[in-house]
């Protein structure tokens, strides 16, 4: 791990690799990462930057491999998962949240793209699902009792390509 986080950094860098961080364009070329449609959420979700941009340290590199490893537990892979989709960072997934969510799955694309009776209608479905409390959003227990009942999530990693 620390040989492909010391390769991501300029050549100037590699040097000082314990205490540098590797810009998030860099994180981006990674094959795991380059057509995941989660990318910047994911950069987001990891960087411990207080500068915003995104940037990862040594340590926020291990921590998302060790996250995206066959290794972590569901609980951990969901934790973050969720994390990754409540893209407004507020803790909970509302309608807003859920419809950058099936954006990001669907592409951005027009031929692509839901109508919004479409997206209405799927986004009802996904509450009527998970929404136990029914107060129109998904916290984190919800999300994670929906996402027990889904073999594929803990095969698959949730967000992993």
């Amino acid at each position: 791990a620390y040989k492909r986080f010391r390769e991501l950094l300029p050549r100037e860098e590699r040097e000082r690799a314990g205490s540098a961080r590797v810009p998030k364009s860099q994180i981006l070329t990674l094959p795991e990462l380059r057509a995941n449609p989660f990318q910047h959420r994911i950069c987001r979700v990891f960087s411990t930057s207080e500068d915003g941009d995104d940037s990862l340290s040594f340590e926020d590199f291990l921590d998302m491999l060790s996250v995206f490893s066959e290794a972590a537990t569901s609980d951990i892979k969901s934790h973050y998962a969720f994390r990754i989709f409540d893209f407004d960072d507020d803790g909970i997934l509302d309608r807003k949240d859920l419809e950058k969510l099936v954006n990001c799955l669907t592409g951005q694309g027009e031929e692509s793209r839901l109508s919004n009776a479409e997206m209405e209608q799927l986004i009802e479905n996904i509450l009527e699902e998970s929404d136990i409390d029914k107060d129109g959003t998904i916290n984190l227990s919800e999300f994670q009792h929906v996402i027990s009942r889904s073999p594929d999530f803990a095969r698959y990693g949730g967000v992993q390509q």
